[in-house]
């Protein structure tokens, strides 16, 4: 493999998971194809790649596809490959749950945002508008305490606390 498809493959491997770790499905499966086009697909990283492949395809909402190449991997030449491949396998052949529509949460699709908006990234426009009033500085106020209030009776803690300690590091000597 020449140094210029391991540097193509790393750049487009690190792109495929970063868009993947920000929402962005499709854009992730076509770095991550790309990716894999410049490695040995039964290799380690060949083996990573299409694992990472095999999760995009399921985010992206491409099932069947996942699922193909997830049954290949189970006869990938790398064992962590393989074991991965035969877990994820499991959770997507496992049979569909019924819900309620109450019981589930929609999680957009964030590939449409773009990075460069900078309304999207600063927020809804009305909440910059309200001002709200500086914050009032805190006076650290000491609370008096009276002295006729206070309990200075001896409770014998120390002592019952030394006896604790003695028994103890004779008992360490005695048994040493």
């Amino acid at each position: 493999m020449s140094s210029e498809n391991l540097e193509l493959f790393e750049t487009e491997y690190k792109a495929g998971k970063h868009a993947f770790e920000r929402g962005q499905y499709s854009k992730s499966l076509q770095h991550l194809e790309t990716a894999l086009e410049n490695i040995n697909p039964n290799s380690r990283l060949g083996g990573e790649t299409q694992i990472w492949l095999v999760t995009a395809y399921q985010a992206a909402g491409k099932v069947q596809e996942a699922t193909a190449l997830c049954k290949k991997l189970t006869r990938h030449s790398y064992l962590q490959t393989r074991q991965q491949a035969k877990r994820i396998l499991a959770i997507l052949e496992a049979p569909v749950l019924r819900t309620r529509p109450e019981w589930v949460t929609k999680i957009p699709d964030l590939g449409a945002i773009s990075e460069s908006d900078a309304k999207d990234r600063r927020g809804s426009g009305l909440v910059s508008q309200v001002k709200s009033p500086p914050p009032k500085p805190k006076t650290a106020q000491l609370e008096v305490v009276d002295p006729s209030k206070v309990n200075t009776k001896d409770n014998q803690f120390v002592w019952v606390a030394l006896l604790l300690i003695v028994l103890t590091l004779s008992g360490l000597v005695w048994f040493s």
